[in-house]
């Protein structure tokens, strides 16, 4: 009786553990359903420019697979991996962005579980850190990744393949690991770095010496073959000068990016102390090289190794003035580098100085706090930035060429998106405007002109193969969808509506309004609750 009185205490902190840990679990779940839920709602064709680039490079005009140009290079680096997955999209799904988005996701738990299993933690504090963890990999940062595939499938395959080396490392499974970076390898230049960090975990694991000269050497050969066949001109508008403060800017912004959403100030010195101390944290792990705490520190050495060598490579090959901000570190997918050098500094820090539960869990919670909160307002404008081009699909459908150059989405993909029955050839496009298509008429009954005051289209007049942009205040509202017709009211062009404006704070900024213009154009017309809003041209445009 005395013993089970004794015993009582003891059981009743282990069902309260138990329950903090379930809980924790579920608070895991969170960003990654936010992010799923993120995936499924975005457009359902890819709008960016790069999607469109490669699809074309590697399929011919009858629809089939071509094999050589996959091997070519896309953005100076290799783009196998993400070339077959846009090809099987277009091919099995029609270009469903929906349907890599996803994927995205998915790869990214992935990467959560391969991390969870290197932790030294355990009970409460070990689910306090995933929690974490999830947040940071599924923070509103990395928006960019699960809004647009052509993003989340050039960066999310070869880091999540280099995750997957790092921590096979970690467990001494170096077939498994030179396995994931071979294929890395040939995903995007992002997984160039992980045959060095691998070197690196096994190095510090006392491995056998040709374990580790292995990866170490396939590396230093990857990079030179990569050097001496890289495309010579710059890429994505980098500077080509040597620059070495503000390449250095960016190397530390990348790695505090998840702390601020748009002041690189803030982003630059949280980055310097995350690198401070990794480096700090990477030096005392080395000097103990081969004891038990090294060998259960060895993988988040390497994962922060192969984080910053991404953030350097980030700053010698991305630097721009012209980037948002001024600084290329706080473009949203690139923060993916400074969640895994959070994510390492988090798991060496614990495992340092265990944290009991009672600590644990108001400290993930206020990391969680911080950095999901921050990334709200970056995921807000990667969605704003990506808005106007919603007219991709109608360009597609209207095969209007110059039109979609100025999209940025190359005309010669035509005929292959057509022989694979891709969205929006494959008859469920519409242009969802009140049951109007393409070669309808709209009921002049139906149609009034709306004052300049209220609304106007930013051209004087409307050409043929172009797209035109404008805003429209219907009485305070924004308009559900667009029409471009003829005079006489034949529908030969659409669009979207609800676009921000800034330059227009009324209908809460989403006034703005673009189509694609059809041959013999003679209006625009605004819709809402059954009337038609013939929006008339700037004047002084």
């Amino acid at each position: 009786m005395v013993a089970e009185r004794a015993a009582e205490p003891v059981v009743r902190e282990r069902e309260q553990q138990r329950r903090w840990v379930v809980a924790l679990g579920l608070l895991a779940a969170a960003p990654v359903l936010l992010a799923a839920w993120e995936s499924v709602r975005t457009t359902r064709v890819n709008v960016l420019l790069d999607y469109w680039h490669v699809l074309a490079k590697v399929t011919s005009d009858s629809g089939s697979l071509e094999f050589g140009p996959l091997w070519s290079y896309h953005l100076e680096q290799p783009f196998v991996l993400p070339s077959l997955l846009f090809y099987g999209d277009a091919a099995w799904f029609g270009g469903d962005n929906r349907v890599l988005t996803l994927l995205t996701v998915g790869l990214l738990v992935v990467a959560l579980v391969a991390m969870r299993s290197m932790l030294a933690v355990s009970g409460v504090a070990r689910a306090a850190v995933v929690a974490v963890f999830a947040f940071l990999v599924c923070t509103p940062h990395l928006a960019e990744l699960w809004v647009q595939a052509t993003n989340g499938m050039s960066w999310v395959p070869a880091v999540v393949l280099s995750v997957l080396a790092v921590v096979a490392a970690h467990h001494g499974r170096v077939g498994f690991a030179l396995a994931a970076a071979a294929v890395g390898a040939v995903s995007f230049g992002a997984a160039m770095p992980v045959w060095f960090a691998v070197a690196l975990v096994l190095w510090l694991r006392r491995e056998r010496w040709w374990r580790v000269v292995v990866p170490a050497a396939v590396g230093v050969v990857v990079v030179a073959g990569w050097l001496a066949t890289r495309p010579p001109e710059a890429q994505s508008m980098a500077g080509s000068g040597f620059a070495p403060v503000a390449r250095a800017k960016v190397v530390t912004a990348v790695l505090g990016s998840v702390w601020t959403s748009a002041t690189p100030a803030v982003a630059v010195v949280v980055g310097a102390a995350v690198g401070a101390v990794l480096v700090g944290l990477g030096v005392a792990a080395a000097r103990r090289r081969g004891s038990a705490e090294t060998v259960a520190d060895a993988g988040w050495v390497g994962l922060a190794a192969y984080a910053v060598a991404v953030a350097v490579l980030i700053g010698l090959g991305r630097t721009t003035p012209a980037a948002p901000g001024g600084n290329a570190g706080l473009i949203s997918r690139y923060a993916l580098a400074g969640v895994l050098a959070t994510c390492a500094l988090i798991a060496l820090l614990v495992r340092r100085r265990p944290v009991p539960g009672r600590v644990a869990v108001p400290l993930a919670a206020a990391l969680v706090a911080i950095t999901f909160v921050t990334g709200t307002a970056k995921a807000g404008a990667v969605r704003n930035s990506h808005a106007p081009l919603g007219v991709v699909p109608v360009a597609l459908r209207m095969e209007s060429t110059r039109a979609l150059a100025a999209l940025q989405v190359q005309p010669a993909v035509l005929p292959a998106a057509k022989a694979l029955g891709m969205y929006p050839f494959d008859g469920t496009h519409t242009l969802g405007c009140a049951n109007l298509e393409l070669g309808d008429r709209v009921d002049p009954a139906r149609t009034r002109d709306l004052p300049r005051a209220d609304g106007v289209v930013d051209a004087p007049a409307l050409t043929a193969d172009t797209v035109v942009a404008g805003w429209a205040d219907l009485a305070g509202r924004a308009g559900t969808c667009a029409l471009v017709t003829t005079p006489d009211g034949l529908v030969v062009g659409g669009g979207i509506t609800a676009l921000p404006r800034p330059d227009v704070p009324r209908t809460g900024g989403l006034a703005g309004f673009r189509v694609v213009v059809g041959p013999g154009a003679g209006d625009v017309l605004v819709h809402l609750d059954g009337t038609f809003h013939r929006v008339l041209g700037r004047p002084d445009a």
